[in-house]
């Protein structure tokens, strides 16, 4: 594992994310999608993982991650930022662009409402939890 838990976190999310017909693999040529967007949800009694894999074609795909897949990668990133007893976020946005190798982590500490994808806005959200790295 690399010491940097962020590219942990990130490739933990890649590894475990699932959704219809999506390319993932890691090595080798790779096709499918070429961006993310994850939302880590910490609420009260559960955990989630989810959010956008985007394509170059322009599909966007809806994906998810198994919780214990990632956890180890998730309570590591978060180890490296707080405290044991401090209060952690109420969620946390990992974006990353797969061709140019950047990415953002965002933390809401207090608002679980903010990025919350619902039938109504999930058209909307979902663009605006695209990766755009200006």
């Amino acid at each position: 594992m690399s010491k940097d838990v962020t590219v942990d976190l990130i490739r933990s999310l890649i590894e475990a994310m699932d959704g219809p017909s999506l390319a993932r693999e890691m090595r080798g040529p790779v096709e499918g999608w070429e961006s993310l967007a994850m939302i880590l949800e910490f609420g009260e009694g559960y955990r989630s993982a989810h959010g956008y894999a985007y394509s170059p074609d322009g599909v966007i795909t809806a994906v998810s991650c198994g919780w214990p897949s990632i956890e180890s990668a998730v309570h590591a990133y978060l180890g490296s930022h707080y405290k044991p007893g401090d209060l952690l976020p109420v969620k946390i946005l990992v974006q990353f662009d797969r061709t140019t190798g950047r990415y953002q982590v965002t933390f809401e500490d207090t608002d679980e409402e903010r990025w919350a994808v619902k039938p109504a806005n999930y058209r909307e959200m979902r663009e605006a939890l695209r990766p755009k790295f200006d």
